[in-house]
């Protein structure tokens, strides 16, 4: 994808659509409230891009040559999203309840683990695939900027939520649906790893 248009309204469109770091993300707004929570913009930024980037030229040439590679990368991130969900309901007992935002280092490594980053890497970013870096770094600065964007109004959100409960949004209750938002996600995720797996072992 190298149209610029093109590649602002996809990077959009992926980047709104709900997962987990975006769970994580809207989560902390609601039980922090915004200012508290904006650092986490930071986490989210650092796990793309390593992401990202490590996909793209590393494991680019060992995922194009085995798909089974890729079928394990979706399977580590569908167990780390359910191991996320179980601590997170946890944490929504009556005993762990807290106003606190979500950790820094939860976010970074949801969003490291985050399968958005297969999509950027390999279908959205131009070049970075066939190591054309000066030519995809506009494109790479690019979605910086959205990445920020779109994750300051995720939290945005949270805060809006957290505002019309009057401040009494349960921290709790926050984060119990959003562990049942992550199981779900979980599920999709392992659902395509499993029906690659099965396709490739068919077509061997």
């Amino acid at each position: 994808m190298i149209d610029p248009v093109a590649f602002i309204l996809a990077a959009l469109t992926l980047l709104a659509t709900p997962g987990p770091t975006n769970t994580l993300l809207a989560m902390s707004g609601a039980a922090a409230g915004l200012r508290p929570s904006l650092r986490l913009l930071g986490a989210e930024l650092a796990g793309y891009m390593i992401s990202i980037l490590t996909l793209a030229l590393v494991l680019g040439p060992l995922v194009r040559g085995n798909p089974m590679v890729g079928v394990s990368l979706k399977g580590l991130c569908a167990a780390y999203l359910v191991y996320l969900a179980v601590k997170l309901w946890r944490e929504g007992s009556s005993t762990l309840i807290t106003d606190a935002a979500v950790p820094f280092r939860r976010v970074f490594t949801t969003t490291l683990l985050n399968p958005k980053a297969v999509i950027f890497a390999f279908l959205i970013l131009p070049h970075l695939a066939d190591r054309r870096i000066l030519q995809g770094l506009p494109y790479l600065a690019g979605l910086c900027g959205l990445i920020i964007l779109v994750g300051g109004s995720w939290i945005g959100l949270g805060a809006a939520l957290r505002a019309g409960s009057g401040g009494h949004l349960a921290g709790g209750l926050v984060r119990r649906i959003g562990a049942s938002a992550l199981v779900v996600f979980a599920m999709v995720l392992g659902s395509s790893a499993w029906t690659t797996a099965h396709a490739v072992a068919a077509a061997n």
